[in-house]
């Protein structure tokens, strides 16, 4: 015990005598470790950490599903309210099984005026399948989900606390929500998410209120499950087909087809960010990697000047093993110092990094609200301090050997004295920048991609384009001329701003999260009964002519085309392509899946506009007037001379004085919309994070090159005194020490370009418009890394020639 004391106070000696080589490990490996160990939190909370659910292990998500069409590479879709019924009346694998709307918006009725509220419509018994008590109040009673039954509200806990200040008595008080008012019976624990739904601050139930619930055709709820005890997933997989295959043969107009699939609900929920996680985390992983070894090389060189001390200590009497604790103690008090470091920015990162995430992004993945250290994460650090540790015990050892400690008292000049460190410190550059090309070539191919994403071609002319979402109180907008008028004059309104050229409405803007699929038929082929998918819009005259989209064929909607004209579409030309190859469409009708009865004449062909994600294909879309198909939530773009950042906010104000009961709310522009939406900010995050990673690693790899480099010259300082005394031109000594960079750079490029190529694959579903093995971004990386390498390298090759040989020679 004695001799570990003595060997820490000895340790920590040494480190504060050499203070910038302390430092610079400490803080290089530091960086390596906050790094991988915030990456690391972000993965267990959404990958690894249970839902904060009851038997969170036995809930499962449940889609129905249908042949793959034509016009869709899914073949997932929402589940139908009546289908869900059956579904639970009929299943046998579930001990309860519930739904949650996808669909709909809420505008709260306040002092100050309507406002527009997260929320979201769930089945009575939603909460006990998923084992959550309310932390105030009651749960929904069963029941209270059926057409004319009571109406609860219960709330968040964050509403709870910021709109009633967490007071007790807000049970029981009344809310307008929807035009319908609510009775508040319960608040929702703090911790509570469910990410499907979104930020949600009010839940109400079902109630079969909306149209969509009545029809079977119509899709556009969520169901979830809780597996009984014993029941495997394989086995209510197997149920669930059953049940469908009964509904098939008992309404095969609406259910042909169709089955269901089962997956773990943790799935369900993580699965669009899985991919982009683990990326991250293995390029955190590789920067620490990186900075290991970095910091192993310097500790190499360190040890090797230390070769004469440590033969010294060995003809003293010193041990092999008192030696080896020596120097091992010394690596570890290193380690720690990083860790604890390291631990520090990690909890910083994991604090700071939630906030940069937009609020509407961050509904989506609530679990990463109030990320901080737990102890999964401390278990990550205590296994990278292990890593760390023995790497760093073991670095001095092969210096410690019989045969070693008799050089180092042989060696009678420095010239001799590194051969060892030098080849060691070699291979470990060559590692270094072989997994920085990986980092480097995986962020060029994922800056490439998010370049690609943003400037794909959306269909319209997203300048000059401000936008707004409206929702009209159902109270005093309950019927479909009530709904046409007022958005009438809300365009009119608008239209008469300054600086407005014109103004469109639709159920759902561009560049949207994809929802609004129906299937339709064509009327000639209507005894096929064909699952054709395509976007439904329901769009007014102007549109088209606001988005600047392309008229190929036909016309557009006329202002008078309303509930008594004949019915009318206009179709993009992905569909047109698709169903009516080699045919002229407009003058045929379509109609929809549920409503052969009613067709429709194609009177117009746009060009495509993009309606989903921006990494999504682009899909058949049919757009129907608004005036014949009228809704109460819309969106409404403004085509501006100029200026349209300026128009949104006026536009919410004439709306506003047209009707105070009107809730408002996302007002913005359209390149704003496609800038920030949910598909660019994932490509645009990963891109930074691996862009600073691979950045850093290019600084690291460098740097050890350049360490590499410079010592080998100190140590060859002899030797270049005697080459250039014997006529050696210094071009010949810059090219001796860059001959020996860049083979070393080479080599390493080299070999991280392999790894690139293997890597890359697994970035497959991350890029978009790139080939993993894209050969610009390699040569570039390629080329910038090799060309960073000898500039690095040109300080000690220059130092090298200017030795004076006459120095040299009486060198030591």
């Amino acid at each position: 015990m004695n001799g570990l004391i003595q060997d820490l106070r000895y340790a920590m000696r040494q480190l504060r005598k050499n203070r910038e080589f302390s430092c610079t490990v400490i803080i290089v490996l530091a960086l390596g470790i906050a790094a991988s160990l915030a990456m690391f939190g972000f993965v267990d909370a959404a990958l690894i950490r249970p839902l904060p659910y009851n038997h969170a292990s036995r809930l499962v998500a449940i889609d129905e599903t249908y042949p793959t069409s034509p016009s869709s590479s899914s073949s997932h879709s929402d589940v139908s309210y009546l289908d869900f019924l059956d579904w639970k009346a009929r299943n046998k694998a579930f001990s309860s099984m519930d739904a949650y709307a996808l669909n709909g918006g809420f505008t709260l009725s306040a002092a100050e005026g309507a406002q527009q509220v997260t929320g979201a419509r769930v089945s009575a018994g939603f909460f006990h399948t998923l084992g959550v008590i309310p932390t105030l109040g009651r749960d929904f009673f069963p029941g209270e989900d059926v057409a004319g039954g009571p109406r609860p509200v219960i709330l968040s806990y964050r509403v709870w606390q910021n709109r009633f200040g967490r007071r007790k008595e807000a049970l029981g008080q009344t809310i307008t929500i929807n035009g319908t008012q609510r009775s508040i019976v319960g608040v929702l624990p703090r911790e509570f998410h469910f990410a499907p739904a979104g930020a949600a601050d009010f839940w109400i139930t079902l109630n079969a209120g909306d149209p969509c619930e009545r029809d079977r055709g119509c899709h556009n709820l969520g169901v979830i499950g809780c597996l009984q005890d014993g029941s495997s997933l394989a086995a209510a997989q197997a149920t669930m087909q059953s049940v469908a295959q009964q509904l098939q043969i008992e309404y095969p107009d609406s259910n042909r087809d169709e089955t269901a699939a089962v997956v773990p609900l943790t799935q369900a929920i993580t699965g669009d960010v899985r991919p982009i996680l683990l990326i991250l985390l293995g390029g955190a992983l590789l920067l620490f990697l990186i900075a290991a070894m970095n910091s192993a090389s310097l500790l190499l060189a360190r040890s090797s000047s230390r070769r004469r001390e440590i033969a010294v200590r060995g003809a003293l009497g010193a041990s092999t093993i008192r030696l080896i604790g020596l120097f091992t103690i010394e690596g570890l008090v290193i380690v720690i110092f990083s860790n604890s470091l390291g631990l520090i920015l990690a909890d910083w990162a994991l604090l700071a990094l939630p906030s940069l995430i937009p609020a509407d992004i961050m509904g989506s993945m609530p679990y990463l609200q109030g990320l901080g250290l737990n102890w999964h994460d401390v278990a990550f650090a205590v296994a990278v301090f292990a890593v760390g540790a023995m790497s760093f015990a073991g670095v001095p050892i092969f210096l410690i050997s019989p045969s070693h400690l008799h050089d180092g008292l042989a060696e009678a000049s420095r010239g001799s004295s590194g051969i060892n460190w030098h080849r060691a410190g070699r291979k470990l550059v060559m590692i270094e920048l072989a997994l920085a090309t990986v980092l480097l070539v995986a962020a060029g191919l994922l800056d490439k991609s998010l370049y690609r994403l943003l400037n794909v071609d959306i269909g319209i002319q997203p300048d000059r384009l401000a936008t707004l979402q409206v929702t009209l109180p159902r109270s005093r907008y309950s019927k479909d001329e009530q709904i046409v008028a007022v958005q009438r004059e809300i365009v009119r309104r608008i239209t008469g701003l300054p600086g407005v050229e014109s103004v469109g409405v639709a159920n759902a803007l561009p560049v949207s999260s994809g929802w609004g699929s129906t299937w339709f038929e064509i009327s000639e082929r209507a005894d096929h009964r064909e699952h054709n998918e395509a976007f439904n819009r329901q769009v007014s005259s102007d549109y088209f002519g606001a988005l600047q989209a392309r008229l190929i064929e036909g016309r557009y909607f006329r202002y008078a085309e309303d509930a008594s004209s004949p019915p009318v579409v206009i179709i993009n030309q992905t569909l047109a392509k698709q169903y009516f190859s080699g045919q002229a469409p407009v003058g045929r009708q379509i109609s929809y899946y549920d409503e052969p009865e009613l067709p429709m004449q194609v009177v117009g062909v746009v060009s495509d506009i993009q309606e989903s994600p921006l990494d999504t294909a682009k899909r058949p879309a049919i757009y129907v007037p608004f005036n014949q198909h009228p809704t109460p939530d819309f969106g409404v773009i403004i085509r501006a001379s100029r200026g349209e950042k300026e128009l949104a906010h006026p536009a919410a104000t004439v709306i506003h004085n047209l009707d105070p009961g009107i809730a408002t709310s996302d007002e913005t522009t359209m390149r704003t919309v496609v800038n920030d939406s949910p598909t660019a900010y994932l490509h645009r995050a990963s891109a930074w994070l691996v862009g600073g990673f691979a950045g850093l690693s290019l600084v690291l790899g460098v740097v050890g090159l350049y360490g590499v480099v410079a010592y080998s010259v100190t140590q060859r300082t002899r030797e270049i005194g005697i080459r250039m005394a014997l006529g050696a031109q210094r071009s010949s000594i810059y090219r001796l020490i860059l001959q020996e960079a860049g083979g070393l750079a080479a080599i390493g490029v080299i070999l991280g370009i392999v790894c690139a190529l293997g890597s890359g694959k697994l970035m497959g579903k991350l890029l978009f418009g790139v080939k993993p093995w894209d050969g610009s971004t390699l040569t570039l990386v390629a080329g910038g890394l090799l060309a960073s390498a000898l500039l690095a390298c040109y300080v000690p090759a220059r130092r090298a020639a200017k030795v004076d040989p006459i120095v040299a020679l009486r060198y030591e």
